[in-house]
């Protein structure tokens, strides 16, 4: 079937922003234009005419990572569950997503993708949206449920979310680099820690 003009152009932005993620997991700042259109397999000027220029193409391709972490098994548990159960399952995700063999890859395209923006004011203002929003989804998961007798706030759950994915993050890391294997039950009795007014904050 023969693809409408918009879908061919969405399928070409969408090819050039996966080529673009794996020419710059493996180049980072040095990743030519022209590697990542012929690895899409287009040409230098689709980038110019469907992004402007490589600089917007990485802007799009930084904006569109969100992170491994699937919150989706995590959502389908429901709203009754209380708060330590969901960062319990949240610390289990972070630990299966290290372990993943795919792991040491994505770990290496997020330390390209920092080599990519730290001279770039504006793409590191994408990144930094990014991360907020991955927060801001994990807060979602917490603001509501109880704690200490009342419901945690949409401030305590974003203060918690920031907290949460800093430390698995570290963690996570580590096992990826072989530092320590980090057992499950270990990711799980270190997210609880966190639960605590101390971290929550005032409601």
């Amino acid at each position: 079937m023969r693809l409408t003009r918009a879908e061919s152009k969405a399928a070409n932005k969408r090819a050039l922003i996966d080529a673009a993620r794996e020419v710059v997991g493996k180049e980072g700042s040095q990743a030519k234009l022209e590697d990542i259109a012929e690895l899409a397999g287009l040409t230098t000027g689709a980038v110019y005419s469907l992004f402007g220029g490589k600089n917007d193409l990485m802007i799009a391709m930084v904006d569109d990572y969100t992170g491994p972490l699937d919150l989706r098994p995590i959502e389908a548990l429901g709203p009754g569950l209380p708060l330590e159960e969901v960062v319990a399952e949240v610390a289990r995700q972070f630990r299966r997503m290290s372990a993943d063999p795919g792991a040491a890859g994505m770990l290496l395209f997020e330390t390209r993708v920092l080599d990519l923006v730290l001279n770039d004011p504006e793409l590191l203002g994408k990144l930094n949206a990014s991360v907020r929003s991955t927060e801001v989804d994990l807060a979602a998961l917490f603001t509501g449920r109880e704690y200490g007798g009342a419901p945690v706030t949409g401030e305590q759950a974003v203060r918690l979310a920031r907290a949460l994915k800093a430390l698995l993050s570290g963690l996570g890391q580590s096992v990826v680099l072989g530092v320590h294997d980090g057992s499950e039950e270990f990711f799980v009795d270190v997210a609880r820690s966190l639960v605590t007014p101390g971290v929550l904050g005032p409601a």
